[in-house]
């Protein structure tokens, strides 16, 4: 029986349905979709790792339609394999390294409370916080003047959208007209800083396009977006979710108050809980066997990452919120050649946040019952109204 991706019970609450299938077998085929479907751990941690899966970009038809919105995946380092991925993802690699990342703790850490001291005792917690929040922290870091970073969340949660299962063509339209506006307005800051670079991260990529690992004008547009995009979207779903599922767990939530050493804990523990990213999509470049079952070449595998992460054979009592659960190997980022890029600083980014949130006062509640985002693939809350009495 296939799964309805789009039927609002299983988007209210996934879990059960995926654990449903979970029990089914370690890959099942979902006729619905067309691809072979791993929930549990072990299965969809080997899919993410095996390299004869990959990801080989198809245009999306038709191809002059979308012709902006392929352009961009065409040229982005998580729609190629080597030797395509390993140039792109070099070039932008150390952007993102430990050492340079962990620098912007700080500044990370003061942001949040800026934001915060601004949303005072009742806000909501994705557009008052966590999107200025993740925003300004990636565009700080690739280089985009202040005032120009108004347009960068909208251009994004549209383009996202395309990822959704059983899309409309007014969200492919919009889509579409982000990735035109969004390509030309990175390929005209290129261009700026190609004649004044700076100390940012598209300076450094318009600086290496003519070395030895050339980068053409597609690729450098392509990844600045996927980075942006990226960058800012795991951030602001998992701080929703995460905080939402806090919320429902008020025990855990004073737990971590009273032990602010558990807050990187639980920042992993939100990720695997309710994670932000679901699926993510290998194609079978030959015949592949997978626990018994025969993939044919050109055959899709989904890894589903939130099913994963509540995989009993990998987490005790995965059902329950625990602040402090050790270990915690969640796939909310992945695994293998494809592993998140930006993860480093995406976990500053949540760990800073909830720090924030913990000393904004002694309690922190719901002001309203949570808005869901209306898909899957993308997990997230459209608002979450919080209040500090």
């Amino acid at each position: 029986m296939p799964i309805d991706f789009a039927d609002p019970g299983f988007l209210a609450d996934p879990y059960p349905m995926l654990g449903t299938l979970r029990d089914r077998g370690p890959l099942v085929f979902d006729p619905g979709s067309g691809r072979w479907l791993a929930a549990g751990h072990a299965m969809a941690g080997a899919v993410l790792r095996d390299r004869r899966l990959g990801r080989f970009w198809r245009d999306v038809a038709p191809a002059g339609e979308f012709e902006p919105f392929n352009t961009l995946h065409r040229n982005q380092m998580m729609e190629n394999e080597p030797p395509d991925h390993t140039r792109l993802r070099g070039l932008v690699a150390t952007a993102f390294g430990r050492g340079h990342v962990e620098r912007l703790r700080p500044a990370v850490a003061a942001e949040a409370k800026r934001l915060l001291a601004l949303a005072g005792d009742g806000f909501d917690l994705l557009a008052d916080f966590a999107e200025p929040l993740a925003v300004s922290v990636i565009a700080e870091l690739l280089g985009v003047p202040a005032g120009e970073r108004d347009r960068l969340r909208p251009w994004s949660a549209a383009m996202v959208r395309m990822y959704e299962m059983g899309r409309t063509p007014q969200t492919e339209a919009a889509a579409v007209r982000a990735c035109r506006e969004f390509a030309g307005y990175m390929a005209e800051l290129a261009a700026r800083r190609a004649a004044e670079p700076r100390d940012d991260l598209v300076s450094h990529l318009v600086s290496v396009r003519d070395g030895s690992d050339r980068l053409s004008g597609e690729e450098l547009v392509a990844s600045a977006i996927l980075l942006l995009n990226a960058g800012h979207e795991a951030s602001v779903n998992g701080l929703g979710n995460g905080i939402v599922a806090l919320l429902e767990h008020p025990g855990e939530l004073a737990r971590v108050r009273s032990d602010r050493g558990l807050v990187a804990a639980t920042v992993e523990e939100m990720l695997r809980y309710d994670s932000p990213s679901q699926l993510f999509t290998r194609t079978a470049a030959v015949d592949v066997d997978l626990g018994g079952v025969t993939v044919p070449a050109g055959g899709e595998v989904a890894a589903l990452l939130g099913a994963a992460n509540r995989d009993p054979a990998a987490f005790h009592r995965p059902d329950r919120f625990d602040a402090g659960r050790d270990p915690n190997p969640h796939l909310s980022f992945g695994a293998g050649l494809h592993f998140c890029l930006g993860a480093p600083l995406a976990r500053i980014e949540l760990q800073a946040a909830v720090g924030a949130l913990l000393d904004h006062g002694p309690r922190m509640e719901l002001a309203a019952d949570p808005v869901r985002n209306p898909g899957f693939v993308l997990r997230g809350y459209a608002s979450v109204r919080l209040s500090f009495p």
